[in-house]
């Protein structure tokens, strides 16, 4: 299929992806049909030479004629040269409301057939893992832009204000810095007409009223520029999470004392470094997603030492301050 000028952008940016994230061996594409993952694929496919482009598209079985449409999903990719493609159904359950439940679902799937491609590659157990087969997803600026004003406004912190990133594994979005606008057009020009979702025009759907009511008015009121500064936003918080998480590695070597943390060398780090050294530090342990609170009474534990002596966090752990140093264990193991 002939690269037309839109499809030249993305057929670049997904080159530039590759090169610097995944120089070699297979990739697998997430198309659902529309117009994002729609370019993406042709873009994967235009880059990718003789690399394996497998492709999937996933069934959540949420909307009458969902089979049949994965099915004629996959076997358009199978036209467009992915060497594979997958239909995975899934069933879509759990806490969070049906956009959180669709895309643990969605993941879970797509992260499986990831490690059924390393196996197949000749990769069995943490080698598997090891070699972190893509799975490339179509998310664009115009999705960045709204997963940052949706962390903005539910206040839950820099690493959801630093938005999606162009790679964490095994997770892979080439098309970061494109608009929406411009993988609509590469799939037009290609002769593809793009399956619209009607989940996206939606309203009970918070992202669709983000889409479809506030960044247009605030591209009104603001006169413009408001996609591209929270894009930037995204990047600019992202530079500064990474050094911090740096510095905060380099703490946590220095504070660790066995499986416990020595309180002494952290009390007179900032705040923003000793609550990382925390999180990373329980997440090692097994912990849970911690939240505001949980982080601010473990550093009380650490500063105050007027906080409780005990915490328990996600996870069935306790942490516990004693002798200078905290320890974790399992509830009801002590």
């Amino acid at each position: 299929m002939p690269v037309t000028v839109h499809g030249s952008r993305v057929a670049t940016a997904c080159s530039a992806w590759l090169s610097a994230h995944a120089p070699g061996g297979p990739v697998v594409v997430a198309c659902s049909g529309g117009a994002d993952s729609l370019a993406l694929t042709l873009g994967v496919l235009a880059a990718a030479g003789r690399r394996p482009v497998i492709g999937a598209t996933v069934d959540h079985g949420l909307q009458p004629g969902s089979a049949d449409r994965a099915a004629g999903c996959a076997e358009l990719m199978r036209r467009l040269g992915c060497v594979q493609t997958h239909v995975l159904t899934v069933t879509v359950t759990g806490d969070g409301g049906l956009e959180a439940a669709a895309r643990r679902a969605r993941y879970g799937a797509l992260a499986a057939l990831a490690q059924v491609a390393a196996a197949a590659g000749g990769a069995a157990g943490p080698a598997a893992s090891a070699v972190r087969v893509p799975v490339l997803l179509g998310h664009t600026a115009d999705d960045q832009a709204e997963t940052v004003l949706l962390g903005l406004a539910r206040g839950s912190g820099p690493r959801s204000i630093a938005g999606m990133r162009p790679w964490r594994a095994p997770w892979g979005r080439p098309l970061l810095a494109l608009t929406r606008a411009q993988t609509e057009a590469a799939v037009h020009e290609a002769g593809l007409i793009p399956w619209s979702d009607p989940h996206n025009a939606d309203p009970a759907f918070t992202r669709v009223r983000l889409r479809r009511e506030a960044l247009p008015l605030l591209e009104d009121v603001l006169g413009g520029g408001v996609r591209d500064a929270l894009v930037r936003t995204a990047d600019l918080m992202a530079d500064d999470l990474a050094a911090l998480d740096d510095l905060a590695a380099d703490a946590l070597a220095g504070a660790r004392s066995g499986d416990a943390l020595l309180i002494e060398p952290l009390v007179p780090l900032p705040a923003a470094l000793r609550r990382r050294v925390l999180r990373a530090w329980l997440a090692g342990a097994g912990a849970g997603p911690l939240t505001y609170d949980h982080l601010s009474r473990l550093d009380r534990q650490l500063t105050a030492r007027t906080g409780s002596a005990q915490v328990r966090v996600p996870g069935g752990l306790d942490v516990s301050r004693r002798d200078g140093a905290l320890t974790v264990a399992r509830v009801g193991s002590r």
